[in-house]
C-alpha cells in the first residue's frame, strides 16, 4: 500500500496517521493494504475539526483513495449487492444533496444522510440486473429488458456508477424497479460525515448506530444548528476524539476569499474595519466584489444570503415582480427550497420514497413547470445525482407585511417549498455556489444588536458562514438595491444536463 503522494502540512499529517490508528484498531491498515474482517468491538468516533481552508476535505478524498486502494466496498446508498455483505465497507455522507455534490465534483462518491438510513427495495428481476450492472453477478436472461438495452444500461453505469440512472438509460422509471424504502436494519462498518456542523443530536445517534466507526468532518466556526441548543454535535466529543487542524498553509494560493474569512477571527476587528477591508481585497482582485446593488441573475441559482427573514421576503417579491411572475402561478426556471414534508404517518413509505429522491427540508430545487397531475411539480433538485423528480407539492410565495404566505397551487399534502431566490444564512449551511452574494446592510444590523454566540459577535459567525458559501466569487452587496434581468428564466440547461438521468414521479395519495 503507498502513502499519499502530496506533501501533507504538520497537523495535517498528524490528522491522517491519528485517523489511520482509529481504523487499523478496526481490522484496516492503510500501511500495508492490509484488511481484516470486521469484528464486534468498541464503537470508535472522531471529529476532524477545522476552518475553510484548513484541508479537511483534502484529507478526506486522501483517506478514501487509501480506503479503496485497499479494496474497501463504497457504499453509495444507490444498490448494495447482498453478494458483498461480508466484504468491509465504507459510506461517505454529508446532509444535504447541495453538500454531497460539492464532494462528488472532487471525485469524491458522496451521498445524502437519507439515502444511507433508507435504503431501496428492488423488484427481484431488476435486482438480477443490478447485482450483474455492480460486478457481483451474471449478465443475466430476462424479459425485462432486451439485450441491447441491458448493454445500454451496462455503458451507461460505467459512465456514473448508479443503477438507478443506468437504468433509466433503457428506458425505464424508478417504480419500475425500486418497490419502495425500508429504515436500514443492519450496520455498515465505516462511516465518513462533511460539513458534520450541520448535524441534530437525532442524526448523530442514528449514525452511531450504523456505523461501529464513524468519522466526522466539520467547522467549528460556523453556526450551530436551529435545533441543537447545545451546540454542534463534536463540542461534547472528548479531547482525544477530536483532532483540529490549523490553517498553516493557504488552498488556493492566495484565496482573498478565505483571507477574508480568516480575518474574522481577530477579537479586535469591528464591522466598520472589515467592511474596509472587503473593499481593499475588491480593488486587488475580481475574486471579491463591492457590489451597489444585488444582481438579479444570480439569484435564479445561487440565491442572496440574508441574516433577517423580512429582508428575505423583500428580496423574493423584488426578484418575482421584475419577472414579471404573476401571483397565480411560478414561472419556469424560478428557484425553490424545500421545507419539509406534510404527510401523516400512514404515509411514511411516501416519505421515505420522497426524501429518498433528495426532498429533504433545505433541498434546493428549480421549478420546471406542472406535473401532469393538479397539484404536482416537475423539479431539478440541485446536487442530486438523479436530479429530475415529478412530485406532490405544496408552494408557499411570502409576502412583505403579510402574515400568511400565498399558495399559488398545492397538492393536498406532499413536499412543501418556500421561494429560494434568498436564503438565510442559517440555512445556506453545508451548500457551496461558484458566486455567491452576501447582503451586508443585513449584518450591520447584526453588528448594531451587539448579539454575542459562542463567546464571538453573532455577526462574525454569520459572516463567516456566508463567505465560505463561495467558491469562486464573493459580491459583498452593500446597497438595497435590485439589477434588472438581462432575459428571462431559462431551464434549457438544466433539462439537458439531466437528459440521461432518472424522471420519478411519485404516486397520488390515497
Amino acid at each position: 500500500m503507498t502513502l499519499p503522494t502530496l506533501t501533507f502540512s504538520d497537523d495535517q499529517a498528524e490528522a491522517y496517521d491519528r485517523v489511520a490508528d482509529m481504523l487499523r484498531a478496526a481490522g484496516v491498515n492503510l500501511n500495508d493494504g492490509m484488511v481484516l474482517p470486521a469484528k464486534e468491538g468498541k464503537a470508535q468516533v472522531m471529529a476532524l475539526i477545522g476552518k475553510a481552508g484548513s484541508g479537511k476535505t483534502l484529507l478526506l478524498a486522501e483517506l478514501y483513495k487509501a480506503l479503496e486502494g485497499a479494496g474497501i466496498e463504497i457504499v453509495s446508498g444507490d444498490f448494495e449487492s447482498r453478494k458483498r455483505r461480508e466484504k468491509r465497507t465504507l459510506a461517505i455522507l454529508a446532509p444535504t444533496n447541495k453538500a454531497a455534490s460539492v464532494l462528488r465534483m472532487r471525485g469524491v462518491p458522496a451521498t445524502t444522510i437519507h439515502r444511507i438510513l433508507y435504503t431501496p427495495v428492488y423488484d427481484p428481476e431488476y435486482e438480477r440486473i443490478a447485482e450483474w450492472l455492480t460486478g457481483s453477478g451474471e449478465k443475466p436472461e430476462t424479459e425485462a429488458l432486451t439485450e441491447e438495452l441491458l448493454d445500454r444500461a451496462f455503458v451507461a453505469y460505467q459512465g456514473h456508477k448508479s443503477v438507478p440512472a443506468a437504468l433509466a438509460s433503457a428506458g425505464l422509471r424508478g417504480s419500475d424497479f425500486i418497490t419502495g424504502w425500508k429504515r436500514r436494519e443492519e450496520p455498515l462498518d465505516i462511516g465518513f460525515v462533511d460539513e458534520a456542523s450541520m448535524l441534530d443530536e437525532r442524526q448523530f445517534e442514528d449514525l452511531q448506530e450504523i456505523f461501529p466507526n464513524l468519522l466526522l468532518f466539520g467547522d467549528p466556526a460556523q453556526l450551530a444548528p436551529v435545533n441543537a441548543p447545545g451546540g454542534m454535535v463534536f463540542d461534547g466529543m472528548k479531547p482525544e476524539q477530536k483532532m483540529e487542524l490549523q490553517r498553516v498553509h493557504r488552498q488556493e494560493a492566495d484565496n482573498p476569499i478565505l483571507d477574508l474569512a480568516h480575518a474574522l477571527a481577530d477579537p479586535d476587528l469591528q464591522f466598520a474595519d472589515f467592511e474596509r477591508m472587503v473593499e481593499e481585497k475588491s480593488k486587488q482582485d475580481d475574486r471579491v466584489v463591492w457590489g451597489q446593488r444585488v444582481e438579479v441573475d444570480l439569484m435564479a441559482r445561487s440565491p442572496v444570503l440574508v441574516w433577517r427573514n423580512n429582508t428575505r421576503i423583500r428580496l423574493i417579491h423584488a426578484f418575482r415582480a421584475v419577472h414579471g411572475a404573476p401571483d397565480t402561478e411560478l414561472l419556469e426556471g424560478e428557484p425553490l427550497i424545500c421545507d419539509g414534508l406534510e404527510l401523516p404517518l400512514k404515509h411514511r413509505k411516501k416519505r421515505l420514497d420522497l426524501e429518498a429522491r433528495g426532498l429533504i427540508k433545505g433541498a434546493q430545487v428549480i421549478y420546471l413547470g406542472p406535473g401532469r397531475k393538479p397539484g404536482f411539480s416537475r423539479l431539478h433538485v440541485m446536487g442530486a445525482e438523479d436530479p429530475q423528480v415529478s412530485a406532490a407539492s405544496i408552494v408557499k410565495i411570502e409576502k412583505p407585511d403579510e402574515e400568511e404566505p400565498f399558495i399559488p397551487f398545492a397538492a393536498r399534502m406532499g413536499a412543501t417549498f418556500l421561494h429560494g431566490a434568498a436564503v438565510t444564512i442559517h440555512k445556506a449551511q453545508g451548500s457551496q455556489w461558484d458566486t455567491v452574494q452576501v447582503f451586508a446592510p443585513d449584518l450591520f444590523v447584526a453588528a448594531r444588536m451587539g448579539r454575542v454566540e459562542a463567546g464571538q459577535p453573532l455577526w462574525k459567525r454569520l459572516a463567516y458562514v456566508a463567505i465560505t458559501r463561495a467558491q469562486e466569487r464573493l459580491i459583498w452587496v452593500v446597497r438595497n438595491r435590485l439589477s434588472k434581468p438581462t432575459g428571462p428564466l431559462v431551464v434549457d440547461d438544466l433539462k439537458a444536463s439531466a437528459a440521461p438521468r432518472l424522471m420519478l414521479e411519485s404516486e397520488e395519495f390515497e
